[in-house]
């Protein structure tokens, strides 16, 4: 494939490609995209090799009784599946129909959604333990997507689009110890009159990162496997 880290800092366990293969998938059934006969069944990865020819996986029946219809065979290119006369491929996950979906509004204000960024379980404890605690938090917050929002004014790419529950999402970093360095992503999707962001939750960096991974490779200062 395209030179790529599938994986989470020194570790070779490739999670990241583990979980993008997963989510594909799923986009792909729901879309009516994986072409099954009675010999095999087929899915576009949205992958592409070193000669960015797209790549599919390939399932044969599975022999073993009393288990899934399908056993992976492997992955293969376009070419190879023509050569094998398999001439109707599928076409890859689609998350978006509008481009202009995926570029953010640096001219629209952000407003978080602190009671569940703040009290919610689960969220709070994505937060560091300093500002967790801190009674200044909301200051310390408030802040933080001050930076952002200069950082967006840079560049507007700052803000990656992500897919989440069916729709489109931006997610944003959130530095709250040190400038140069994000401790979260904010995840920001825009209000039904389109004239706000709303802040939804507080996302760590891993899980960012697969969802954002499921739209392109991802190229950013910030947000990094």
């Amino acid at each position: 494939m395209v030179p790529e880290k599938w994986s989470f800092g020194s570790t070779e366990d490739n999670g990241i490609l583990k979980g993008y293969l997963e989510h594909t998938f799923q986009r792909v059934y729901e879309e009516g995209k994986i072409l099954e006969t009675d010999n095999y069944a087929i899915f576009n990865t949205g992958l592409f090799n070193r000669y960015y020819q797209p790549v599919y996986v390939y399932f044969i029946p599975n022999l073993v009784p009393d288990r899934q219809r399908w056993f992976l065979e492997g992955f293969y290119t376009e070419y190879n599946l023509l050569k094998a006369g398999i001439v109707d491929l599928p076409e890859r996950a689609e998350y978006v129909q509008n481009p202009a979906e995926l570029v953010f509004d640096i001219g629209l204000d952000i407003v978080p959604q602190y009671e569940h960024i703040f009290e919610e379980a689960e969220n709070s404890q994505r937060l560091p333990e300093t500002i967790r605690n801190s009674v200044m938090k909301v200051q310390l917050f408030d802040g933080a997507l001050r930076q952002t929002k200069r950082m967006l004014e840079a560049d507007y790419r700052t803000a990656i689009p992500q897919y989440y529950n069916h729709g489109i999402q931006f997610l944003i970093p959130v530095c709250l110890q040190d400038p140069a360095k994000a401790d979260l992503a904010l995840a920001c999707v825009k209000t039904e009159d389109g004239n706000k962001y709303l802040g939804r939750t507080c996302l760590t960096l891993k899980m960012a990162y697969h969802n954002a991974r499921l739209l392109a490779k991802i190229h950013s200062s910030w947000l990094c496997p």
